[in-house]
């Protein structure tokens, strides 16, 4: 079996169905792209993976054990971290205490969880930041935040969702950078993202998604190129 695995999953809100019969395999040193046009499940399927939500049917499997109905924070502990698309520090407080928040994840001390918390802010290149509160930082900043805050729980897989979205062309290069650097340490990566110059950049395989169902998976190439990839971005008449 892989590092991770999704097998059939299935969310149904009510008489919705928003995500219906999903399965994809990602190995371990992987980064894997999870792509599909706006609400067509993306990050309920992140949401379905650390349990945010009830799976309707299926299963999950990480690291040959399924975590079908565990608690969110279990998960976590088990190694899988994510961020969320919607950003939401802790603003009353600074970025140091927001990372050293989430380092008590892992360790039992206050000393043990604000070094982790400086060594991950000096990864992500935060640390001059360390002393602002996490209000203050512009839209980088604070998605820079949520990748460090994440790291801090020291995941052996990251769940990225849409960590590029607002950023200027200067800081998508770090960012693409910073995610290579995150993969280099040994951390497995799926990723959710819009722009396509991260995405394709940065994946080894692409799992493309539209109305909840997979349309395609392959290289980046290939899914680029794939027909039912181009009429879900483009529509019927743009491909014909």
């Amino acid at each position: 079996m892989s590092f991770f695995e999704v097998k059939e999953i299935s969310k149904r809100f009510g008489g919705l169905m928003a995500v219906g019969g999903v399965s994809f395999q990602v190995e371990r040193g992987e980064i894997f792209g999870l792509i599909g046009p706006n609400g067509s499940g993306k990050t309920t399927i992140f949401n379905l993976i650390n349990q945010y939500f009830p799976l309707t049917a299926g299963d999950i499997f990480f690291k040959d054990e399924s975590i079908k109905g565990l608690k969110t924070y279990k998960i976590c502990h088990l190694g899988i971290g994510r961020t969320f698309q919607v950003v939401k520090p802790l603003k009353r407080m600074t970025v140091l205490e927001n990372v050293v928040a989430s380092a008590f994840c892992r360790v039992n001390t206050f000393k043990e969880a604000q070094n982790l918390a400086l060594e991950m802010l000096d990864f992500c290149n935060l640390l001059p930041d360390k002393d602002k509160f996490a209000s203050s930082l512009p839209i980088a900043g604070r998605k820079r935040l949520e990748i460090t805050r994440a790291l801090a729980t020291k995941p052996e897989l990251l769940l990225l969702d849409e960590t590029a979205a607002g950023l200027n062309t200067a800081e998508l290069d770090e960012a693409i950078e910073l995610i290579q650097r995150i993969r280099a340490r040994g951390v497995t990566i799926i990723i959710v993202e819009h722009i396509m110059k991260v995405i394709m950049t940065i994946s080894d395989r692409i799992h493309a998604i539209n109305y909840g169902e997979t349309i395609a998976e392959g290289t980046p190439e290939e899914v680029a190129n794939d027909k039912e990839v181009i009429k879900a971005y483009l529509g019927e008449e743009s491909y014909a």
